[in-house]
């Protein structure tokens, strides 16, 4: 169960970061929007980050719940920000993919 949550508290990281782009894109009204969905998922994040500590080992935790984070956004950044999806930068997205799974694999709860 802490890893489904480790999960998507990975998936509310990019969520903050996703937030974050979008409201240095914008401008007024709809920045403070985007602010608070910022403040929102990072609330979020952290709680289930804490929560999944709880039983998880910290830094196996905290390895995965970043490179859920980096690879997401990195992801995000490709599709909605127009940002360059070159053969290195996709090689290294794949290898940091390849030691979450690691990472998970190898521990034992």
């Amino acid at each position: 169960m802490n890893w489904i949550l480790l999960i998507i508290a990975g998936l509310f990281e990019v969520g903050f970061a996703a937030c974050l782009g979008k409201a240095k894109e914008t401008t007024g009204t709809a920045s403070y929007w985007w602010f608070s969905g910022f403040l929102i998922c990072l609330a979020i994040s952290m709680v289930l980050l804490v929560k999944a500590t709880q039983t998880l080992p910290i830094g196996t935790a905290y390895a995965v719940w970043t490179g859920i984070g980096a690879v997401g956004t990195v992801l995000v950044g490709i599709f909605f920000f127009k940002e360059p999806a070159d053969f290195w930068r996709l090689f290294f997205i794949t290898t940091l993919i390849a030691s979450i799974v690691g990472l998970k694999a190898v521990t034992t709860q």
